[in-house]
């Protein structure tokens, strides 16, 4: 998906009139941007190392400005139990969540189903089971080999309703779009990054007042976990009771896609933002000590 978005933006900013080099990222990366000594770094890379803090303090070490959120921002935003606690301390409504060893998922329930479990720190949906009501047994796979995600997981509510995400640009929210998984159960990584996998909706056909409350929390999400940039915050809005229902806050993404099947580029564009003057944007936004 980073070499996707990559390519993209890439592309995007040469029609733009930028000089842009390619730097497919590995271990040496601090001395190839040494080397290079770029004016800035447009950060296209996604989970682990590139979303973490970890790319964030290379560049700061560097002194190479940056687009997207800074180094604590980055790290806080990408351990999901962490930015929960900051984003219920602020008001911002989220489910209720335990994080446990994932041997012991595996033994017993760790809730009352239906629950979802997910890794701590991952992206794009990587490693999410939904539990649902009535089942007997809880997950295996979180306990075997298979696993991949690490031997932390957070175990939370799962909430009904619709998928709603909302794209905040510097300090302004941009529009709600709700995202309809087709075929799938929920917003999986298929769903997100296959052509077809879902449907989009910008703006999501919802209440103004839940359309305005969504941008409320989605800016404040941003601002009370200190992202710069662009940044992307995920809800479920229960509205099977009524008009109001219930909204709630699942994550916020500091380094949201940017491929052709993105969901912040459609916003932008909704909004009145091209591709292009959106990445232009972000470079002339970028710094460090973000």
């Amino acid at each position: 998906m980073s070499l996707s978005s990559g390519k993209a933006c890439a592309d995007a900013l040469e029609n733009e009139g930028y000089q842009v080099t390619r730097v497919d990222v590995s271990r040496d990366v601090g001395s190839v941007l040494a080397e290079l000594k770029p004016d800035v770094a447009f950060n296209a890379l996604h989970g682990p190392f590139g979303e973490d803090g970890t790319i964030q303090g290379i560049l700061e070490y560097l002194g190479i400005p940056y687009t997207h959120s800074g180094v604590l921002a980055s790290a806080l935003a990408m351990n999901k139990e962490q930015a929960k606690k900051v984003a219920r301390a602020s008001g911002i409504p989220v489910a209720e969540s335990k994080v446990v060893n994932r041997f012991a998922v595996q033994n017993k329930h760790p809730m009352k189903p239906p629950y979802v479990v997910k890794p701590v720190n991952e992206g794009s949906s990587f490693g999410v089971v939904i539990v649902h009501e009535g089942q007997s047994h809880p997950p295996q796979v979180i306990g075997s080999s298979e696993w991949q995600y690490g031997e932390i997981v957070m175990v939370e509510r799962y909430i009904h309703g619709r998928e709603l995400t909302c794209a905040v640009m510097g300090d302004v929210a941009l529009g709600v779009c709700e995202i309809i998984p087709t075929g799938h159960s929920f917003y999986d990584y298929d769903s997100k990054y296959v052509p077809g996998g879902s449907k989009h909706e910008t703006p999501a056909k919802i209440s103004p007042n839940i359309y305005q409350k969504i941008q409320t929390l989605a800016l404040k999400a941003h601002l009370a976990i200190g992202c710069r940039g662009v940044s992307r915050s995920d809800f479920r809005y229960d509205d099977r009771h009524s008009e109001n229902g219930e909204v709630v806050w699942l994550e916020i993404n500091t380094q949201p896609g940017m491929t052709p099947t993105s969901l912040v580029p459609e916003i932008a564009a909704q909004a009145g933002h091209s591709f292009g003057d959106l990445l232009s944007w972000m470079v002339e936004d970028a710094s460090c000590l973000r």
